[in-house]
């Protein structure tokens, strides 16, 4: 069955309180639901990489990365808007895993970069551009991320990291409510809270209601949240207010823990 719309949390408190959700939404994200003792790929031998940004997997034994890592049959997909931080893309390339970066800013449709980069000229977003409207022919190279994965024949992803500058909220949705999720391994998304995000309507209240309910969606399908950070050389902004001692934006990672 198709589903159009996340199952909504109930209410934080008896009543719609901007206070009460903020309080259990950043208490979710600050709160790691399963420990990770090998987050970088400095524990892997002969290994010293530097990344600007913690951009954390989890390589434990009992989760199935770093055996895909291993054995050179890893996959990342990363989903970026115009970044030039590629070190982390850089770093799962050299250890063996093919990586595709998607990013609209690449100046050719398709570039091969070493035996295991590729970058595409590809915006994944959380709709197909609809060929019949004049104003998404503009868009003809925003896929879904489902979409791209059919083209590609790949069947799964190890990893797949999200820069997308407030647009990872509806992507995430469209993860979830398509199952294409459960094709992912581990999810490391950059989330950003200093607004709503793109097409996230309704008063401050119901858009942290909403974003609760997308991240605990996520968890009714055994993603477990393992790393957290929050990020301070950002503005704390929260909802365009300087509230509730939060950052504007927090680095967020997920291990599936169906993927053994």
């Amino acid at each position: 069955t198709v589903r159009w719309h996340i199952e909504l949390q109930p209410w934080a408190s008896p009543t719609p309180s901007l206070n009460y959700e903020a309080s259990r939404f950043l208490k979710y994200i600050s709160t790691s639901q399963i420990s990770c003792e090998h987050m970088n790929l400095n524990s892997l031998k002969g290994y010293s990489v530097t990344t600007k940004k913690p951009w954390s997997i989890c390589l434990d034994e009992r989760f199935s990365l770093i055996h895909r890592i291993r054995s050179k049959k890893c996959r990342l997909y990363s989903l970026g808007l115009g970044n030039d931080d590629n070190q982390f893309e850089l770093s799962m390339a050299n250890s063996g895993c093919e990586v595709h970066r998607f990013d609209p800013s690449i100046k050719a449709a398709h570039i091969q970069e070493g035996r295991h980069l590729w970058y595409h000229r590809l915006s994944i977003d959380w709709r197909d551009p609809n060929p019949a409207i004049a104003a998404h022919k503009l868009h003809s190279n925003t896929k879904k991320l489902g979409t791209v994965l059919n083209e590609f024949g790949h069947q799964k992803i190890d990893v797949l990291k999200a820069d997308v500058e407030s647009a990872e909220w509806k992507i995430l949705e469209n993860l979830i409510l398509e199952d294409v999720v459960e094709q992912i391994g581990q999810l490391v998304f950059e989330v950003h809270i200093h607004w709503p995000g793109f097409e996230v309507s309704g008063n401050d209240s119901t858009v942290v209601r909403y974003w609760y309910s997308l991240l605990r969606e996520l968890e009714l399908k055994d993603f477990r949240l393992f790393h957290t950070y929050k990020d301070l050389s950002k503005p704390q902004m929260f909802l365009k207010k300087e509230a509730f001692n939060a950052s504007s934006c927090y680095t967020l990672s997920w291990v599936n823990t169906r993927w053994k």
